[in-house]
């Protein structure tokens, strides 16, 4: 039997997961629209071994401007198209929403991205909760639970077209003039509450038959969707029993849906490595002494729906000032993590720092190698994670760190590869290649 494997993702988030990071001296400010920038950090993930790449996406413009550049600009399937051409085994996430796409373009590009890649390419299916985004599509906005119920719809229509094309249909005989076999290629014809798509699909599936899917809701609704429909559940939370009990959740939900094999469960984790304890420590402080408080304060009072006169920023913040779960707007993971700090009686300066990942809400490890490998294993071999998504807090030197003094103590424990199995992401994550759509289906 083989043994249960960690599985890495780099989280290429601008200029790293840390809010300061566009000020650190070796990161590059307009990360955000450098090309060479992702190239050099997909290289040096995959030298690494690492299973996947992530790439985030809000189709608007932050509001704080002013005071921090933005973490995306490129459309990610344009994005990792380039990418995949100067890499060879990473696997390449793009997000893109439920909510602002149509299915049949949505399958399209993201099947065009997994040919191009030859069966690397993933999905992050996210459903888009943000006003400035709504204001770019006419104004169109929906509740949580009918964000949910639609992506819940497209999902399986993005499934069925990325299968329309069965495996052989592709006869291609010179000789005899015959180039598809028709009774092959199906049409989707599946109208639905929010969608009508005849299909099918312009290009037929790749060497993994088609992308891997992820979700990252953190809500009921969320955990739903990602124990129906997704291989992969993206998470924030800042301590274990509390992850281990999420993803027990998410698991026990894709169980009873009838599901072999249940999602794999990757955190988000920050990275703040150094030499010795005392060296990580001073780079955090350095770092979050980058971090503009006003700018920190205003948007933690904006996601927990209150003034930012009611809050301050040396001082806790009031437990009495946190919202039900149900009068959420923001993603439920990332409030829990907020929620748990706030309980906590920190600042918002110290929740500025604590809750990391560009806002959020990952957890942030800040020490030596030996200690981030250790605390990454308790958390694998507890079940509470089955890999991590790494956000380094400056990527041009922190993902080299990660790479060079965490990844060999990973392999030491036997936890982590020390050599690409397979080609494909599916056989990275050790997802077998889907079953072909019934004729039923």
């Amino acid at each position: 039997m083989i043994a249960r494997q960690l599985h890495l993702g780099a989280n290429l988030h601008g200029p790293g997961g840390h809010e300061g990071a566009w000020r650190w001296p070796s990161a590059d400010p307009n990360a955000f629209i450098n090309i060479k920038h992702y190239i050099a950090g997909a290289q040096i993930a995959e030298s690494g071994l690492f299973d996947v790449l992530f790439v985030g996406d809000s189709p608007a413009v932050q509001p704080d401007l002013a005071v921090q550049p933005p973490t995306t600009g490129f459309e990610p399937t344009v994005l990792l198209s380039a990418i995949a051409t100067a890499t060879s085994a990473i696997g390449l996430i793009a997000t893109a929403s439920t909510t602002y796409n149509d299915p049949y373009n949505l399958a399209r590009r993201l099947l065009s991205l997994d040919v191009i890649s030859d069966g690397r390419a993933a999905w992050n299916a996210v459903t888009t909760y943000n006003p400035a985004a709504t204001a770019n599509f006419g104004g169109y906005e929906l509740d949580r639970e009918a964000r949910y119920r639609r992506a819940e719809e497209f999902v399986e229509l993005v499934r069925a077209l990325w299968q329309s094309w069965e495996d052989g249909a592709i006869v291609a005989d010179k000789a005899s003039g015959r180039y598809l076999d028709t009774a092959r290629l199906r049409p989707v014809e599946r109208p639905g509450e929010h969608f009508s798509v005849r299909g099918p699909l312009t290009l037929p599936g790749s060497r993994q038959g088609y992308p891997v899917i992820l979700q990252a809701g953190g809500s009921d609704a969320g955990q739903r969707l990602a124990a129906k429909s997704a291989d992969v559940v993206f998470s924030a939370a800042v301590e274990l029993p509390l992850a281990l009990r999420e993803a027990e959740k998410v698991r026990a939900a894709a169980r009873r849906l009838g599901r072999e094999q249940v999602p794999l469960i990757m955190p988000g984790l920050v990275t703040i490595i150094g030499g010795t304890e005392r060296e990580a420590i001073q780079r955090r402080q350095a770092l979050d002494a980058l971090i503009d408080g006003e700018t920190a304060l205003r948007s933690l009072a904006a996601k927990l729906g209150v003034s930012a006169e009611a809050l301050a920023l040396d001082e806790p913040v009031p437990a009495t000032l946190l919202p039900a779960l149900d009068d959420v707007k923001v993603p439920h993971g990332f409030f829990q993590t907020i929620a748990h700090l706030v309980r906590e009686r920190r600042t918002v300066r110290e929740i500025a720092s604590a809750a990391q990942g560009r806002g959020n809400g990952h957890r942030v490890i800040c020490g030596t190698p030996e200690q981030i490998a250790a605390s990454i294993a308790e958390w694998f071999e507890a079940g509470a994670a089955d890999g991590f998504n790494i956000m380094p807090d400056v990527q041009a030197d922190g993902l080299p760190a990660f790479v060079d003094m965490v990844v060999p103590l990973l392999q030491r424990r036997g936890i982590f590869r020390t050599a690409y199995a397979g080609s494909t992401l599916r056989e990275h994550l050790g997802i077998g290649r889907p079953a072909a759509r019934s004729a039923a289906a």
